[in-house]
């Protein structure tokens, strides 16, 4: 009956696959569609694996399952953020040529002596130009993102925080370029982001500014240093805001925009907001052309600082801060009438991830 059903409203595939137990996918802070935290599908419920003996032949075998090519990182403590309620797996080890990672050997379906903070992840060839060894990161909810936040290295198969002495705009503006990130605004110390943990790799660090990485620039060398974690270096700069804007509570290229000015991030009220505005967000951001101008928070309501209403734009301005508005903090707005976009940038993520019913179940 069910196939029927499935037949013929033509979701067999998708509807099969969401009752099917085994699945997996990759979530997580900062992941992306072949990087993440591993999730496995099972009785009905999402739940994560344990690190314990997570290594390259299980990640490998991840990555093949998700078609995205080879394994490059396994990923420990919770790397990509912790889970939550349930752990399916635990000491799990393949050799390497499973066809999914339920068919390695394990502990068995919830039977493990793990916390979340030992959540195992993955990092797959499928996203060899975007995996570098310098990473943005930080603490839950001190605002960190893909281009602010801590600045951590990864060398010797250990990722490490680099110290602020001498930390300055010649420095971030180096990470900043390397992330893809545009240019610099500032360059904050001690630990703005929350401190790091373990390694410290780089101290004294001396750009010029003009390096491709910012290993490349004078330091004292990797692991020498006479520091302590409460001086991780936490550039901000603004990639995807470089010009001074972002899009929170969704993906790369669709969210509520948000507006850094005057040291603060702040949105942008949605009255009169339409397909022009939002097309010079997904231009400024690199995210193709604007499908749609969501309106009243449907990315959520932000909190704080409104910068921006009544925003005009012709369309073919370099920055939205550049279009015709109101001045900054002048509005008569508040946070339920946030405003979004949803760029083209966005159409081919979408399209794979149609195609693959792991990612809606």
């Amino acid at each position: 009956l069910v196939y029927i059903l499935c037949k013929i409203l033509k979701y067999c595939t998708l509807f099969l696959m969401c009752l099917t137990d085994g699945q997996i996918r990759l979530t997580g802070s900062g992941s992306t569609q072949c990087s993440g935290r591993v999730e496995i599908y099972y009785n009905n419920i999402w739940g994560t694996v344990c690190d314990d003996g997570w290594d390259l032949n299980d990640t490998e075998v991840v990555c093949r399952e998700l078609g995205c090519g080879t394994a490059l990182i396994a990923t420990h403590s919770a790397h990509f953020g912790e889970g939550t309620k349930q752990i399916w797996l635990d000491d799990v080890a393949c050799s390497g040529s499973e066809r999914s990672l339920t068919l390695c050997k394990h502990s068995g379906f919830g039977t493990h002596n793990c916390n979340h903070g030992e959540d195992a992840g993955v990092v797959c060839s499928g996203e060899k130009d975007l995996v570098k060894p310098i990473r943005l990161t930080g603490l839950a909810g001190s605002g960190s993102t893909r281009c602010s936040g801590r600045v951590e290295i990864y060398y010797n198969n250990i990722w490490g925080t680099v110290c602020d002495d001498g930390w300055d705009l010649n420095d971030a503006e180096v990470v900043c370029r390397e992330l893809g990130c545009g240019t610099a605004l500032s360059a904050p110390q001690s630990a703005s982001f929350g401190e790091g943990t373990g390694q410290i790799w780089l101290d004294d660090v001396a750009c010029s500014g003009s390096e491709r990485s910012l290993t490349q620039c004078k330091h004292r060398g990797f692991g020498t240093h006479n520091c302590n974690h409460g001086e991780d270096t936490t550039p901000r700069p603004l990639c995807v805001l470089c010009l001074g804007v972002r899009l929170a509570g969704s993906t790369l290229c669709s969210g509520r925009v948000e507006i850094y000015y005057n040291n603060t991030w702040g949105t942008v009220c949605d009255d009169d907001w339409d397909l022009n505005d939002t097309e010079v967000v997904c231009r400024e951001l690199g995210c193709g052309t604007a499908l749609s101008a969501p309106y009243s928070a449907r990315f959520g309501e932000g909190t704080g600082q409104i910068w921006l209403d009544d925003v005009a734009c012709s369309g073919s301005e370099r920055s939205v801060t550049l279009c015709q508005h109101r001045g900054f903090g002048t509005h008569n707005c508040k946070h339920g009438e946030d405003a979004g976009v949803v760029c083209s940038g966005e159409k081919d993520l979408v399209m794979v991830f149609s195609k693959s019913a792991r990612w809606f179940c």
